[in-house]
């Protein structure tokens, strides 16, 4: 009864992005494109062929104007319906820690109005909780583990107050050939694309796979090396490493990042960082593709790691943000006047000589505000981004000892916070703080609204955030 009540206040969400997910029917005749993407997926799952080699990390859309990942409402996949009003739920995956509560992974639901745990669903076992995302029809959460490889799919839809599992994909490495721990899922027309960032031999060569929305294999795509994109505009570059990859429909481009592989992100990063020849297995690269044909365009040397991709969201917009965890830059990468895709470093994120770690970014939806955290001195950053060749700093706040995500409302005035990054690369000791923390944003300065306590909740270590609402279901 709560979620309908929540769904009937002034202020409940509104729903925006594509016809009401429950008239699927209404959707394909308003978007031929997506149709033609339900029919491509049909023949392939009939076939079970790969759809060609890509880099489709994540990879999503053709059908609306642009994208971003998979955390909060500005990064969505434009598949799916956006929450344009008030969310009335946010939706964290937590890592498992042992002797805390049950010790298992979990989705954790907190009333994003009063900041209330009111529900917590655990998987049965710990495995790296990481990222996840919703299908295209947002009716279900698909999360995601590092180390186990296995994907856990929650039923949102049901009761969005209280997702429960209902199925468990664990024959991801053996259906993929040997891709290993999946990174996220990111919806496209009745399917799930899945980054991995490993493979069986722990290096960082690694894949995208793809699963229909019912759970079922349907192909993978191995990054190139720089032997396979020798004919590529900066193919020499290529270094099979992946991470997060988001789609511009309108240019017909898509845009992946890289990491490293299973040997580094399961280690302590002290003992990865005191290791030289582990230092040099991180990715360096970043690709522009053709992304109907699946093919790359032009490798970009982004020294540094570069992690999550921001696509700017206006209409005629063509420009993406990354930021380089090692380096601690802001990277640009555009079309310029002659319809050429270039990158570049266009600012500094705190200072790189002190490695703060950038990790998550997020953009807001007029693509004037760049929200950038840095791990290592739990300091979130605000940049003003209407040039987006000259990024100016015009805000900084400490959010904690520690601080990895962002997620943010689709109307900018809400921001959310959590802790942990890898269980093996958090901090220790007193600086180990584990929360979920929401602000409220003036344009100004970020002020409190809540704070959840993981630990003394009980609930672990939590990761990735996404949003719900009750007004999503209500036909």
């Amino acid at each position: 009864m709560a979620r309908f009540i929540l769904a009937a206040r002034k202020d409940s969400p509104r729903l925006s992005g594509h016809l009401p997910v429950v008239d699927r029917r209404q959707r394909r005749a308003s978007f031929p494109t997506l149709k033609q993407e339900r029919n491509v997926l049909q023949m392939k799952k009939n076939s079970r062929r790969p759809l060609g080699l890509v880099l489709l990390a994540g990879a999503a859309t053709v059908a609306l104007s642009a994208t971003a990942v998979l955390a909060d409402e500005t990064c969505i996949s434009p598949y799916m319906p956006k929450i344009t009003g008030h969310e009335d739920f946010v939706y964290v995956w937590t890592l498992g820690v042992e002797g805390l509560g049950d010790g298992w992974d979990k989705l954790v639901t907190v009333d994003a109005r009063t900041g209330k745990v009111i529900d917590s669903d655990s998987v049965g076992s710990r495995n790296e909780a990481h990222h996840g995302g919703f299908t295209d029809d947002r009716r279900q959460f698909w999360a995601a583990g590092l180390d186990t490889s296995q994907m856990f799919v929650f039923d949102v839809a049901t009761d969005p107050a209280n997702p429960k599992l209902v199925k468990t994909i664990d024959d991801f490495v053996e259906k993929s050939g040997g891709a290993v721990g999946p990174h996220g899922a990111y919806a496209l027309p009745g399917r799930m694309m899945i980054p991995a960032l490993s493979n069986k031999d722990g290096t960082g060569r690694t894949a995208l796979v793809e699963y229909s929305n019912e759970g079922d294999f349907i192909a993978t795509h191995w990054l190139p090396t720089a032997e396979e994109a020798k004919d590529v505009p900066g193919g020499e570059f290529a270094d099979g490493y992946g991470y997060d990859a988001r789609v511009l429909p309108r240019k017909n481009v898509m845009l992946t990042s890289s990491f490293t592989g299973r040997e580094n992100y399961m280690r302590p990063f002290g003992e990865v960082a005191g290791d030289a020849e582990a230092m040099k297995k991180f990715g360096n690269s970043m690709i522009i593709w053709d992304f109907h044909a699946r093919t790359p365009k032009k490798v970009f040397n982004v020294p540094g790691v570069p992690l999550e991709v921001r696509w700017a969201w206006g209409e005629t917009a063509a420009h993406a943000f990354t930021s380089t965890a090692l380096t601690s830059k802001i990277w640009l990468v555009y079309e310029d006047d002659k319809g050429e895709w270039q990158a570049e470093e266009v600012a500094d994120i705190g200072d790189p000589s002190k490695l703060p770690i950038p990790v998550d970014i997020s953009l807001s939806a007029d693509d004037k505000t760049l929200f950038a955290n840095t791990f290592m001195d739990g300091m979130t950053r605000v940049f003003d981004v209407s040039d987006p060749h000259h990024p100016k700093q015009v805000y900084e706040k400490k959010i904690g000892e520690q601080v990895n995500m962002v997620s943010q409302s689709w109307d900018g005035e809400r921001l959310y916070y959590t802790s942990s990054l890898l269980a093996n690369w958090d901090k220790t000791g007193d600086a180990n703080e584990q929360f979920l923390k929401a602000y409220s944003w003036n344009g100004k300065e970020l002020a409190s609204r809540f704070e959840v306590d993981f630990t003394k909740e009980e609930l672990g270590r939590p990761h990735m955030m996404s949003f719900g609402a009750a007004s999503l279901y209500a036909n």
